[in-house]
């Protein structure tokens, strides 16, 4: 008889080691797509780690009011930093606090807690001296002076505060005499080097003009909302220069700066036209957003309108709140990314290499998907170490009542995880983990590999709530070099520097930028994925100067991290 009609026979276990086999086989295949998640070892590919487990018990108080005073419902921030240097990642955690229209019952303060490199954490706010004090917004943690040990920078509404590590675990005020003591609605804050003189500067956004006499967005049966700030008058951010000596000199008028008029909220700096100058992306709320372009003399040109990133393509100016930027299709030049309010589109613009933009968006698959989102926090990040970089989204809506006026926005909304596969971007977050089937009113997210398995980590900040800690079940199965840059000449955080890999038939480029993401701080090291690749045949660090000096490396290992201290030809 003909082979296709031939019977075949089979016990009942042959059978079932058949089937077993072919779902071992299938399984592989879209663990390997990310499609699957993690179903073979029964883990999630991102977990959220509970407060029982990491002992981070602490909790935003968004200073609700009936009012509805706008800054309760768009904080906190958060960062992923290693204040400490044993090569741990801790985090730091922002919360409200006394204002002109709050006074808490009992005082409030932000958080510092230390990793104990087991999976838990302590919080030695008190010993560090960091609990801030005021209304808090944001941080931004760097290496300011160049002593090895990183420091911070608390955006409030109110006066914003530096922190200067002592170096010994402990932090001390210095905002008076550093001269960037900001008052005002300061958003996110952005530690660069705009004039390339090995040492980092600031760039403090603003969000609007505000008082308590602003409350706004009463609703037809009486009740108070929090409103579209259209309301509020657009303000000037801030830019200050470092002067060497822990000291700061407010450049932003002569800097262009100050010049244009917005209510920042998200700001990356990067380099958007290869120059070697770092420009800033800074995304605003209904004001067109700004894309200052350094023109390497001291002086910022806004040519946002000119790269098509200020408006929606019918010329409308939406509600941008996080930003990233990354080169996200590895053509050699930067591209942008902003989270935008429900029904007006996230943005994901597509550098064309002659100072303009395209919105790809809804050809790359992320504009559908994010219709009804509100978007704060997100990163652009490789989640599974492929190479490729994905993209992690914390939304939530701005207005607690939304549900009273609206059937289709939450005021709660999901995590979401895109996978680039191919030219494209799959939302991947139905089967990546059951905490992306819960709703949050999330704000900020930072990235990093807390517990220095390869694999990114995500903190997100909630509003009015506790933080969430999810660990990356799936990076660790691919392999990774985490590297640490160490800047000499240039700064020493290497903020601006880009890192072009080589493994096998894989090349990628990284660009580390500053800021990014929603009023919050990422790990300062750098994360190379190569799939099932066992090394890295080269690595090229170009460090952040214009024809900046470029290091070659070759036969580097995977799955570990390392150090490159620039100058010295070599890494530890």
């Amino acid at each position: 008889m003909p082979l296709r009609s031939r019977p075949r026979t089979l016990s009942p276990s042959s059978g079932r080691r058949s089937l077993r086999g072919l779902a071992g086989i299938l399984g592989l295949y879209l663990l390997s797509r990310g499609i699957l998640g993690t179903a073979q070892s029964a883990l999630p590919v991102f977990e959220e780690i509970p407060p029982t487990v990491t002992g981070i018990h602490w909790t935003h108080n968004a200073a609700r009011s009936a009012e509805k005073y706008l800054p309760e419902a768009t904080g906190p921030g958060c960062a992923f930093l290693d204040y400490d240097n044993d090569g741990w990642l801790d985090i730091y955690l922002v919360n409200s606090g006394k204002s002109d229209f709050f006074a808490p019952s009992q005082p409030l303060r932000n958080a510092l807690y230390r990793n104990n490199h087991d999976g838990t954490f302590t919080d030695v706010t008190e010993k560090a001296g960091v609990g801030a004090g005021g209304f808090g917004m944001g941080v931004a943690a760097a290496d300011y002076d160049n002593d090895g040990f990183a420091d911070l920078y608390i955006t409030q509404y109110g006066r914003s505060i530096l922190y200067r590590s002592n170096g010994n675990g402990t932090f001390t005020d210095v905002t008076a005499k550093s001269g960037v003591g900001v008052q005002g609605w300061a958003s996110q804050a952005v530690w660069f080097d705009y004039d390339n003189d090995g040492r980092l500067d600031l760039f403090v956004g603003q969000f609007a003009a505000f008082d308590k006499e602003h409350s706004c967005g009463v609703s037809s049966d009486g009740k108070h909302h929090y409103c579209i700030p259209r309301v509020f008058r657009p303000m000037p951010s801030w830019l200050f220069h470092n002067n060497g000596d822990s000291t700061f000199t407010d450049v932003s008028k002569e800097s262009g700066i100050a010049s244009a008029l917005g209510k920042a909220w998200g700001a990356v700096a990067t380099d958007v036209n290869n120059d070697g100058w770092m420009d800033l992306f800074v995304a605003n709320d209904t004001v067109g957003n700004f894309l200052f372009m350094n023109r390497g003399n001291g002086r910022f040109e806004e040519a946002g309108l000119r790269a098509d990133i200020a408006y929606s393509a019918d010329g409308r100016a939406r509600s941008g709140m996080g930003v990233d930027s990354a080169d996200f299709n590895q053509d050699g030049w930067m591209d942008l990314f902003v989270a935008n309010i429900d029904e007006e589109i996230f943005s994901l613009y597509q550098n064309n290499h002659d100072g303009t933009f395209d919105d790809q968006a809804m050809r790359l698959g992320v504009g559908m998907a994010t219709r009804w989102m509100s978007g704060w926090g997100m990163k652009f990040l490789d989640y599974d170490n492929d190479g490729d970089l994905d993209l992690f989204l914390a939304n939530g809506f701005p207005d607690d009542l939304v549900e009273d006026f609206s059937s289709q926005v939450k005021y709660q909304e999901p995590l979401l995880l895109f996978q680039k596969t191919g030219d494209k971007y799959k939302n991947v977050s139905s089967h990546s983990g059951p905490v992306f089937g819960k709703s949050f009113s999330a704000r900020g997210m930072a990235v990093g590999d807390f517990n220095n398995d390869g694999g990114i980590d995500v903190l997100v900040a909630i509003n009015d709530g506790a933080p969430i800690l999810l660990r990356n079940n799936v990076g660790k199965q691919n392999h990774w070099l985490g590297v640490q840059l160490v800047g000499t000449k240039s700064n020493r955080d290497a903020v601006g520097a880009r890192l072009t890999y080589k493994s096998g038939d894989l090349t990628r480029t990284r660009m580390k930028t500053g800021g990014g993401s929603f009023l919050s701080s990422h790990d300062p090291r750098v994360l190379l994925g190569v799939g099932k690749r066992m090394k890295i045949d080269s690595l090229d660090v170009q460090w952040p100067q214009p024809g900046g000096s470029v290091e070659h490396f070759t036969n580097l290992p995977v799955d570990r991290y390392i150090t490159i201290v620039e100058g010295t030809g070599k890494w530890k």
